[in-house]
Order: C-alpha cells, then structure tokens, then sequence
C-alpha cells in the first residue's frame, strides 16, 4: 500500500535568475517566487518545485541546489506544498541530493530520469529494462521516506513524444508506491495514453499538465489533477484564471480567456523544444519579473527574433511587458546570439 497521497496543486517550475558574470540573483529569485505566492494564487493551489529543469539544476552544484530549497522553502513559509529536484549522475549522488531536500524540510521530491551516458539516455529501451529507473527511485525510497513526483522525460519517440512509455509507467506506479505523481511530458496522444494507464492504477496518482500549450485540452479531458509547468513564469495571471473558469464549469469563459492570446503564446514558447527553456527565461524577463534573460553556460543566448516575437504576443495576450527603451538597451549589451 503507498504511503503517501498526490498532491493537487498547480506546481510552478520557476526559472533561476542569474546575474550577468553568471552567478545565481538570490534576490532576484525571491522576488520571482513572491510573483506567484500571492494569496490568490496559493488560494488557487499555487506551489512550488525547487530546481526543476526550468530551474537549470543541471547546472547547479550541490551548495547552489540547496540554497534553492532554502529559499523556496523560506518564501512559502509553509502556506503550500514544495518539491525539490533531484537528479545525478550516480545512484549514490540521487539518494544525497534527496536526503539533502528532506532534511532542509521539502513536502516531496520531483525525480528526473538518470542522466550520464548514452547507455542510459539516448539508446536506453526503458520498457525492456525499466531497472534502470526503478532502481534509482527504490534507492531513494530506502533512504527518504517522502512522496515522489516523477519527471519521466526520456528519449523522444511517435508514440509518447519526449515522455517515458507506457510499460515502464506501469511498472514504476507497481513497484514505487512513493510514486505520487506524474509529470505529462508528452504530446498529446502520449498523454491520453498515459493518462489510461495511469487511471487504470490500482491506487491514485496525479495527473500533472506540464505542456502550457494543451492545458485547454487536458481540463477538458479530465486529465487534469494539477500541474508542473513552466507556463505559468511568464503567463501566471490568464493560466489561473484559465484553470479556475474551468473548475467552475464556465467553459465559454475558460475557452474565451484561451483563445484571447494565451494559445498563440503557448503556440510559440513551445514550438521548438530545442528552445523552450530559453523562452522561458526570455519571456519572464519580458514581463519584468528577472532582471536577465541569460541562462547558465553552455545554454545558448535567445536571438532577437524570439525576444521580439514573444513580446508581441505577450502584448496581444493583455500582458505588461518591458519597455523598448529597456529592451533596446539589453540587446546593445550583447544578450542575444550572432
């Protein structure tokens, strides 16, 4: 039987600002994470993942990932529920980044697929040997005894999309009963195939919207027990009030606020995967909420035609942006590529 029960919050994957000799902006991350913790919005379900992919973890030592949880943890002040990131390149490196969450006080963790070699990435055959993960997160279950919410990203395929398959879902709900959650990273006929498997469990775990860009769809569907997204960085206010029109039965309001901008804003940030956390980041220092738009080296700088194009469309969506005075004096800073 599992321990622990999901969650239903509208989790946010916020970006970590970062100042131009490339050291994390503290302050400029509490003032982002104070964006989304309003009273409103945690009323809404509002919480937080501490060093999600948006969050560039991957790039973070282990002092950087737990001054993350620390000030995450310090801004909810424990009004909603936190996760923290944990990802390595050795089982060992799994289980001491998660002890490291449990003991600075997170609600669960967000598990990330290994990384490292090819072996285990890019040729590995998840449904074939399913050990590979599994091991890892009854590794983590052993030490820390805390719920997990699963990022199963894994090589892209014309079923799933970037999500892991249906066999090793299965598997991972029957083996991990810490597994309380699951992050949709699919596309959408990956996520209606998850979703059945997922239903069809024998005990209740979440079903997690990641792509901001379906979410219309997903409510619609009932496939819907809360979220893991990058989305809301920079689109917080018409998301919330999106999902709430929904939660009221108003489909005509809910469908009126999607197609009044936010779809064809979605369209963009996601239209290359490639680029997706870049927009991210692009798109939040649009809307005035970090004060840089660069990411983490060896992450590449965003070109001008993105910042233009998502400025337009955050504009079209009734969103306040950045100035062009202010624009136009970080592009002669050299911020863009080429």
């Amino acid at each position: 039987m599992p321990t622990h029960v999901p969650f239903k919050n509208l989790f946010i994957t916020p970006v970590l600002p970062f100042l131009e000799d490339g050291t994390v902006d503290w302050d400029g991350y509490r003032r982002l994470l104070r964006v989304f913790l309003t009273p409103e919005n945690i009323e809404a379900g509002v919480a937080i993942i501490a060093n999600p992919e948006a969050g560039e973890l991957f790039t973070l030592d282990r002092d950087e990932r737990n001054e993350a949880v620390r000030v995450v943890l310090d801004e909810v002040a424990g009004r909603t529920p936190v996760l923290a990131g944990v990802v390595h390149v050795t089982t060992a490196g799994y289980v001491q980044c998660a002890k490291d969450a449990a003991e600075l006080g997170v609600d669960g963790l967000f598990v990330f697929p290994p990384i490292g070699a090819g072996d285990i990435t890019l040729a590995w055959n998840p449904d074939a040997y399913p050990e590979v993960f599994i091991d890892i997160l009854q590794a983590i279950a052993a030490e820390v005894d805390l719920p997990q919410v699963l990022h199963p990203v894994g090589r892209v395929t014309l079923q799933f999309g970037p999500g892991l398959s249906a066999g090793i879902t299965r598997k991972i709900i029957e083996e991990v009963p810490q597994v309380v959650g699951w992050k949709m990273t699919y596309n959408y006929d990956g996520y209606r195939a998850i979703t059945r498997v997922i239903r069809a469990a024998d005990r209740e775990v979440g079903i997690y919207s990641a792509l901001a860009v379906n979410m219309h769809e997903n409510l619609a569907d009932g496939a819907f027990d809360g979220t893991s997204s990058g989305g809301f960085n920079y689109a917080v206010e018409p998301m919330i009030d999106h999902i709430n029109a929904w939660r009221e039965g108003d489909v005509p309001r809910a469908t009126k606020i999607w197609h009044s901008g936010l779809s064809a804003l979605h369209e963009f940030i996601f239209a290359d995967y490639g680029r997706l956390h870049i927009r991210y980041k692009v798109a939040t220092w649009l809307r005035g909420f970090i004060d840089n738009p660069l990411m983490r080296a060896p992450m590449p700088r965003p070109h001008e035609f993105e910042i233009i194009e998502i400025k337009k469309l955050l504009l079209d969506t009734g969103l306040s942006v950045r100035s062009d005075e202010e624009i136009a004096a970080a592009l002669a800073k050299n911020i863009t590529a080429g």
